[in-house]
């Protein structure tokens, strides 16, 4: 494989003028809401003084896109896709401009901030399952895993530049100035969505018993409204087998071995216990992600992301299980890095995975299905982490963690036969 192959592939920007503006305006908008984030924790913070408080931050950004994503999913597969995301993504502009407005003009108490979060959490609950759907309409299938990959390189970037941008701004702007880039930044994607043509769904495809043939599915009228839709949708991911292994790789990954709340006790119990060491752990597993997604032509030009998704959901738990052994700070930041590498690789090859075998008809429900698991998934996983670590030692929570990942993705992979074959691609829909 030459030089070049190796690298991020960048031709979904250069062959497609519509998910080149996605790209950027996602880009932007995404380094906004890093800013909100440190905005809010810093001013729940400096009015509380209280860490239940600052946790109930993540909790209102979560509750939302758990209560209400498989209800969101359906209404974006039976809406014009496009109008319906820019109407999610004013909605999030509205409450940045609130929070700022707030910020300006007096402050609100930290209940008042963490409803403003909540209410913006709403519309992504509605705008992060339609943003799915556009992808498939707007690259080839050979292009879905490097469009894929260009996203995750993006929010990588966000993560790494955001909270010490959004640091700057407060000291410099105040908190105001923060929370008004914020708003501003949807902007970006705004006229980015605005460019794209109406995205309707196609017909709903016919509810059978086993898994959805290879020819594709039978189409019959739109999708139906309400709880109805909510279940085809849930009895697609039960008949296909394919999709469903995929989510599951991913709770695999996350409940089984997330490790971020046993870093501090990790750092305390085998480091010096100091925030030098502490802070390097995130890092180096968001150094990893972005090397992957530097290098990610070495695997999204593979014609089966089912085995690359599986692959590295199995490195991942053998880097965690290792981190756990070794007693020196560097070679277990190596390991951390190793594992966001394959992090980077599981999140765009699963992405691919369930993409190819989703009719469009169903993307939103999928995506917001993929949306909850992303989400609940490193919760569930801190908490298990949590829970063993105070029965036993972090060390054992670490090691544990990483071999029943793998377990779940060995026995993921052998019940699954359907993922050992490179997909048969869905047809693209027209635009129009």
């Amino acid at each position: 494989m030459t030089g070049g192959r190796l690298l991020l592939d960048v031709a979904p920007l250069r062959e497609s003028s519509a998910f080149r503006r996605l790209w950027i305006g996602g880009t932007v908008s995404g380094l906004g809401s890093q800013l909100a984030l440190v905005a809010v924790m810093f001013q729940v913070w400096e009015q509380t003084r209280s860490t239940v408080w600052t946790g109930a931050v993540g909790l209102a950004q979560a509750v939302p896109l758990l209560v209400l994503g498989l209800f969101a999913g359906a209404l974006v597969d039976r809406s014009d896709r496009r109008a319906l995301y820019l109407l999610a993504t004013a909605g999030q502009a509205g409450c940045a401009l609130l929070l700022a407005a707030q910020a300006l003009l007096g402050h609100l108490p930290a209940a008042g901030v963490i409803a403003l979060v909540a209410g913006q959490s709403v519309f992504v609950a509605v705008g992060g399952p339609a943003a799915r759907t556009f992808l498939p309409r707007l690259l080839p299938a050979g292009q879905l895993a490097a469009g894929l990959a260009l996203n995750r390189v993006a929010f990588q970037g966000a993560m790494l530049l955001g909270p010490a941008l959004g640091g700057l701004l407060i000291a410099g702007a105040g908190l105001g100035g923060c929370y008004l880039a914020d708003a501003l930044s949807f902007a970006a994607a705004l006229y980015a969505a605005s460019r794209l043509p109406r995205m309707r769904p196609d017909a709903e495809p016919v509810a059978s018993a086993g898994p959805a043939p290879s020819a594709g599915p039978t189409l019959t009228a739109p999708a139906r409204p309400g709880l109805r839709d909510v279940r085809d949708g849930l009895a697609f991911l039960a008949r296909t087998p394919v999709v469903r292994a995929a989510l599951l790789a991913d709770l695999a990954t996350t409940v089984l071995s997330m490790p971020i709340s046993l870093f501090p006790l990790v750092n305390a119990e085998r480091f010096d216990g100091g925030p030098r060491t502490l802070g390097l752990f995130l890092t180096a597993i968001a150094a990893g992600g972005v090397a992957a997604s530097v290098l990610s032509g070495v695997f999204t030009r593979r014609p089966n992301q089912a085995l690359v998704m599986l692959g590295a959901a199995a490195t991942w738990g053998v880097a965690l299980a290792l981190f756990g052994l070794v007693s020196g700070p560097w070679p277990g930041l190596g390991l951390l890095a190793l594992a966001g590498a394959a992090d980077t690789v599981s999140v765009v090859a699963r992405g691919t995975v369930v993409q190819l075998h989703t009719p469009d008809a169903l993307l939103g429900r999928v995506g917001a299905a993929e949306q909850i698991v992303g989400r609940a998934g490193p919760d569930l996983g801190n908490l298990r982490g949590g829970l063993v670590a105070s029965a036993t030692s972090g060390t054992t929570a670490l090691i544990s963690g990483g071999l029943l990942c793998v377990a779940a993705v060995a026995l993921i992979g052998a019940a699954t036969p359907g993922l050992r074959r490179p997909p048969a691609p869905t047809p693209t829909p027209s635009l129009t």
